[in-house]
C-alpha cells in the first residue's frame, strides 16, 4: 500500500488531478521535475525529479530532510536535533530524519526559461503520516478554511517592489567563499531617482520584459510594470486573486525573476534595502478584501457589501462596509504581533526610519494615504473597495503574511474591535486624526527584536497558528538575531544574494 492510501490522503478528486497531471507532463514534453517546498523564509527548497519517475513520487512522496525547516536564514539550524526530543520535545525531528512531501497536482507550473522542466509545489509530512505543523502553505490553508466556513473568500492583489542589478563579480573564486556565501558585486542598471519617468521604464521594461512575458505564460495575473523612485528599482503590480493564489504567485515571482536575471548576467534581490549608497527600500504592499460565494465584495459600503453585524457605524463609514472596517480594526490592533512575519528579516525595519517615504511608520490608517500603515480604498460605488497593507517587505514568507491578516482581520470582526478615526497626517506622533483632535499613535516595531517579542506575547495569533508554530519561527528568528553584529556588512552578506 503506498503513502498516500496508507494515510487516507488518496480522494477521488486527487485520483483525478493526479490523472491530469500526467497527461499534462506528457504533452508539455517536460523532462524533469522540481519538487518544491517553501520553508519558512519564503524560499523554495526542492529536488529534481525525472519525470518518468512522478507516479511513483504522487504514491510515495519524496524524501527530504526535516531540518530545512529548522534553519536560519544563514542555513544553520537553531535546535541540537541530535539529541533527545530534537531541543523542542518532538522526537519527530530527531536526528536530522525525512519529511515526505507529496506534490500538489493542482500546482503545476511549466517553466519557459527551463523549457524542459515542470515545478510543483509539495505539502509535507512526517514519516508517521502527519501534517508536518511546520508547512506555511497549511499554516495559510488553515486560515483560509476558517473564512470558508462562513462562505467567505480572501481576495489579495500584490504591488513588489525589488530591484535588479548589473553582476560584476559573483564572489565565486576558493578565497571568497564563506557561510552565509560573500554577497555579489552590483552596478546599478539606472540612476534613479525619476519615479515613473518615461526614459527609465524603457531601460527598465527591456531588462523585465522576458520575466514579465514568463510569468504571464504560467497564468500569473501581471498588470504592469513600473519604474520605481530609486536606482536600479522597479515594482510589478497583479490583479486580485483568491485564496492561496496570491502566494503562490509570490514564490514564482521570485524565483523567475532571481533565475531568469542571472542567466542574463544580472542580480534581482528582494532583499528590503541592499546596503549600497543611496538605496531606496522596497516593499510589499498586499491589497486584500473579502468576497461571498457569489463574487460579490463584502467590503464595498452599501447593500452589496452589507453584512450582519448589527447597528455598527463604524469611522470607516462610507469608504468600507461594517465588515470591512471590523477586519480593518483587527488589522490595525494586532500590527505588532503581525509586523514579525510581514517584515521578517532585520534589514527590513530600515524601511520605517523616514518619514515622508510612502512607507509607514506608524500604526494607523487612512483613507486613500500612501502614508498611511493601512491605506483603505473604496466606496458605495466601488466593487474594488479594499485594504492596502504597506507594511510588508518583500523577502516575506507570502503564506504566513497572508495567514497574519486573516487571523488578525476575523479577531476584528468576532470581537466588535473599535476602529480609531482615519489618520491625515500618518507619519507625525499625536498626529490628526479625521474629525477630531490631535490623538497619539503607537509607532511600529523599531526592530525585528521588538516585532517578535510582540509576536511571543499574542494570544490571537498563538490561538490561530498554534503555540508551537509561534515558538518555532520565533526561535529561528532569534537564532538569526544572535548571529548579528550590528553592521551593514553583515545584512549585506546574510540577505543580498539570499533574497
Amino acid at each position: 500500500m503506498s503513502f498516500v492510501e496508507r494515510h487516507g490522503l488518496l480522494s477521488s478528486e486527487r485520483r483525478e488531478q493526479e490523472q491530469h497531471l500526467l497527461e499534462l507532463v506528457k504533452a508539455s514534453g517536460v523532462r524533469w521535475l522540481r519538487l518544491v517546498l517553501v520553508d519558512q523564509h519564503g524560499l523554495p527548497r526542492c529536488k529534481t525529479l525525472h519525470a518518468s519517475q512522478l507516479p511513483g513520487v504522487l504514491a510515495n512522496g519524496m524524501r527530504m530532510v526535516n531540518t530545512l525547516l529548522l534553519k536560519d536564514t544563514a542555513c544553520k539550524t537553531a535546535w541540537p536535533v541530535f539529541s533527545a526530543g530534537a531541543g523542542m520535545n518532538d522526537a519527530r525531528f530527531e536526528g536530522a530524519g525525512d519529511l515526505v512531501l507529496v506534490p500538489d497536482p493542482s500546482s503545476f507550473k511549466h517553466l519557459p526559461w527551463q523549457p524542459d522542466t515542470g515545478w510543483l509545489l509539495c505539502k509535507a509530512y512526517l514519516a508517521d503520516g502527519s501534517l508536518c505543523p511546520f508547512d506555511t502553505r497549511e499554516i495559510l490553508r488553515g486560515q483560509l478554511k476558517r473564512l470558508e466556513q462562513r462562505g467567505w473568500r480572501y481576495m489579495t492583489g500584490l504591488e513588489v517592489e525589488f530591484h535588479v542589478f548589473r553582476l560584476l563579480d559573483a564572489k565565486l573564486t576558493p578565497e571568497d567563499i564563506a557561510w552565509p556565501a560573500p554577497a555579489p558585486e552590483v552596478a546599478h542598471l539606472e540612476a534613479g531617482y525619476q519615479m515613473l519617468s518615461e526614459q527609465r521604464a524603457d531601460i527598465v521594461e527591456q531588462t523585465l520584459k522576458p520575466l514579465c512575458d514568463a510569468l504571464l505564460q504560467m497564468g500569473l495575473p501581471l498588470t504592469s510594470v513600473e519604474a520605481e523612485l530609486g536606482p536600479s528599482q522597479c515594482e510589478l503590480v497583479f490583479n486580485a486573486q483568491q485564496g492561496m493564489d496570491s502566494a503562490d504567485a509570490m514564490i514564482l515571482l521570485r524565483t523567475a525573476a532571481k533565475q531568469m536575471m542571472r542567466r542574463a548576467g544580472l542580480h534581482a534581490t528582494f532583499m528590503c534595502k541592499p546596503i549600497l549608497p543611496e538605496m531606496m527600500a522596497s516593499g510589499w504592499h498586499l491589497h486584500q478584501s473579502l468576497a461571498d460565494d457569489q463574487g460579490r465584495n463584502l467590503f464595498m459600503p452599501g447593500p452589496e457589501g452589507a453584512h450582519d453585524l448589527g447597528s455598527i457605524r463604524s469611522p470607516a463609514h462610507g469608504v468600507l462596509s461594517p465588515l470591512g472596517g471590523c477586519f480593518l480594526a483587527g488589522l490595525l490592533h494586532h500590527t505588532p504581533a503581525c509586523a514579525a512575519l510581514a517584515t521578517p528579516t532585520i534589514n527590513g525595519y530600515q524601511r520605517y526610519s523616514r518619514a515622508a517615504a510612502l512607507a509607514p511608520n506608524n500604526v494607523v490608517w487612512g483613507i486613500d494615504n500612501r502614508g498611511a500603515l493601512l491605506r483603505v480604498i473604496g466606496g458605495p460605488d466601488d466593487r474594488a473597495s479594499r485594504i492596502e497593507n504597506r507594511i510588508g517587505e518583500p523577502a516575506a514568507n507570502p503564506y504566513l503574511y497572508l495567514a497574519s491578516q486573516i487571523a488578525a482581520g476575523l479577531d476584528g470582526i468576532d470581537q466588535g474591535l473599535p476602529l480609531p478615526p482615519a489618520n491625515r497626517d500618518p507619519y507625525a506622533v499625536g498626529s490628526e486624526t479625521e474629525g477630531s483632535s490631535a490623538a497619539p499613535v503607537v509607532p511600529l516595531p523599531k526592530s525585528l527584536g521588538e516585532s517578535l517579542a510582540a509576536l511571543e506575547q499574542s494570544e490571537m495569533l498563538r490561538s490561530a497558528f498554534g503555540d508551537q508554530v509561534i515558538d518555532w519561527f520565533v526561535r529561528i528568528k532569534r537564532h538569526e538575531l544572535s548571529r548579528y553584529d550590528g553592521t551593514a556588512a553583515w545584512e549585506q552578506q546574510e540577505y543580498f544574494g539570499h533574497y
